[in-house]
């Protein structure tokens, strides 16, 4: 498997993963100030099985604590990877931890 390369397109609201250049994936998001609330989480057929989703997860996560964004997972991927995780859940505020099962 290629690297996989993540970058954010703020006008789509969303986090992408291309592998060799091809569209592999991405992570939709609803930004507000301080705020990040992921939504969904999609990967193309192809490259399932290939950790494309988790990378493409973790490098987000990643970047909201590089920025000092809060994270909501509503989306059950983000949800379930956070859980794995357990590095992440200091994103989540402690007030909506446990509406998240966190």
């Amino acid at each position: 498997m290629a690297a996989i390369d993540i970058h954010e397109n703020p006008p789509k609201e969303r986090y992408e993963a291309a592998v060799d250049g091809a569209p592999a994936g991405f992570a939709e998001y609803r930004h507000k100030p301080g705020l990040i609330a992921f939504v969904h989480t999609e990967v193309d057929q192809s490259f399932e099985g290939h950790g494309v989703a988790s990378t493409l997860i973790r490098e987000a996560l990643e970047d909201a604590r590089h920025r000092g964004l809060a994270v909501l997972p509503f989306c059950p991927f983000v949800n379930a990877y956070i859980q794995r995780h357990r590095e992440y859940v200091e994103l989540v505020p402690q007030p909506q931890r446990e509406a998240f099962g966190l």
